[in-house]
């Protein structure tokens, strides 16, 4: 991990990181691999420009190899206190097994802090029982039942 660095996103770095959003078994179901990057730009664009979300990637030799979304919310519960919603978290699977998953969920962690979040949310799919294995390590407990409504 000597010259791996974790950074908020470029624009530049956006190809590569609908690669690594795509180059999953669930992933490859959701994500196009059509080279139309248009919805992704302006999804990109409206991420970069509010200040309460934050794109982070790990780069390691000029290559993103490893990517996270993460959004700070203001919240009525937790007697008002802000939450940290993490999504999209991915390694490639080259890079697996060397604790950068690790190190950026603890770089995510650590913005949230500095952001006096009272806590960091996510969901993992439940066909993902080695990403849920993942999180429990990282002190993340399977404290609720969560759902989706696709539109």
């Amino acid at each position: 991990m000597n010259d791996v660095t974790f950074r908020s996103a470029r624009e530049s770095d956006l190809a590569e990181i609908v690669t690594l959003l795509a180059d999953d078994p669930l992933g490859s179901t959701r994500e196009s691999g059509d080279g139309d990057m248009d919805a992704y730009e302006r999804a990109f664009s409206e991420i970069n420009a509010d200040p309460n979300n934050l794109i982070a990637v790990i780069e390691d030799e000029g290559k993103v190899v490893g990517c996270l979304q993460v959004t700070f919310i203001a919240n009525l519960s937790f007697e008002g206190g802000r939450r940290a919603l993490v999504e999209a978290v991915r390694v490639a699977d080259s890079h697996q097994g060397r604790g950068l998953g690790r190190a950026i969920m603890e770089y995510a962690i650590g913005l949230a802090k500095e952001r006096g979040c009272r806590m960091v949310q996510l969901t993992s799919n439940k066909e993902r029982p080695e990403a849920i294995k993942f999180y429990e390590q990282l002190g993340f407990l399977p404290t609720h039942v969560g759902f989706k409504l696709y539109l």
